[in-house]
């Protein structure tokens, strides 16, 4: 009688047994399958070949300037704004002139004005306080060292009172279309260079080009190690760096 009241539960004991075996079976066989392909994924992609990364960099000078300058202030009224705004530039176009930049050179904006409101706990009380005006002065000159000079020196227009703000000037390179092959060239060599001696590090040898893609032209400061995802720009100087990149693939034999 014992025996057969243990039997229901040596079956159910065997079935979980038998259970646990079958799902540590598929189990194995899922992640065998599964590193199989891992494996055979990262075989496909060495099997593509390499790609290595080269560059050029030049040095090149800047010949062209642009300098926005900006004269503001205020005064109790629109007119009395206005007044100082043209005097101050008056004074500013003079001191450029002076300075050697012809008045064709100069491009004058027009006046704006807008009102200083009063404003108590966060609330426009509706009385104006005062007129502010503004007018900027803009300078474009091929004589990079002129107005490099000019705005070095702006100090002493400062001194007499003008209210001139200064942005600094902002320096390009003309010659960047005939700059940009001789670069993509020299880049396309140092990456083969490269290539090669990774190749041969291996015992392998450099086959023949699958890919190139070219990426943005870096206009920095001399000696900068800045970069942009979508190219860099400075023209904060008037000496600059130049590099070009590419990113290339050949295949390996």
């Amino acid at each position: 009688m014992s025996q057969l009241n243990e039997s229901p539960i040596i079956t159910v004991e065997r079935r979980k047994a038998v259970t646990i075996i079958i799902s540590a079976v598929i189990l194995s066989l899922a992640l065998g399958i599964g590193l199989m392909r891992v494996g055979s994924g990262f075989a496909s992609r060495s099997s593509d070949g390499i790609t290595v990364t080269g560059s050029a960099k030049t040095s090149a000078t800047a010949d062209n300037a642009v300098w926005t300058l900006s004269v503001s202030l205020s005064s109790p009224t629109v007119s009395a704004a206005v007044k100082k705004v043209d005097s101050d530039v008056a004074a500013l176009s003079k001191y450029l002139t002076a300075g050697g930049i012809p008045s064709d050179a100069l491009t004058l904006g027009a006046v704006s004005t807008y009102a200083n409101e009063e404003y108590v706990n966060g609330n426009a009380t509706g009385r104006t306080l005062s007129y502010r005006a503004n007018r900027d002065v803009t300078v474009r000159s091929k004589d990079v060292q002129l107005i490099s000079k000019l705005s070095q020196g702006i100090g002493a227009l400062l001194e007499t009172g003008i209210n001139v703000n200064n942005y600094g000037p902002q320096y390009y390179i003309s010659n960047l279309p005939e700059l940009r092959p001789a670069l993509m060239s020299d880049a396309m060599k140092d990456a083969k260079l490269r290539a090669e001696a990774l190749t041969k590090a291996v015992g392998s040898e450099l086959g023949s080009l699958v890919n190139v893609k070219a990426g943005p032209i870096q206009i920095t400061t001399p000696d900068s190690t800045m970069t942009a995802d979508y190219g860099a720009y400075d023209t904060s100087t008037i000496e600059k760096t130049v590099t070009a990149t590419v990113s290339v693939t050949f295949k390996s034999n």
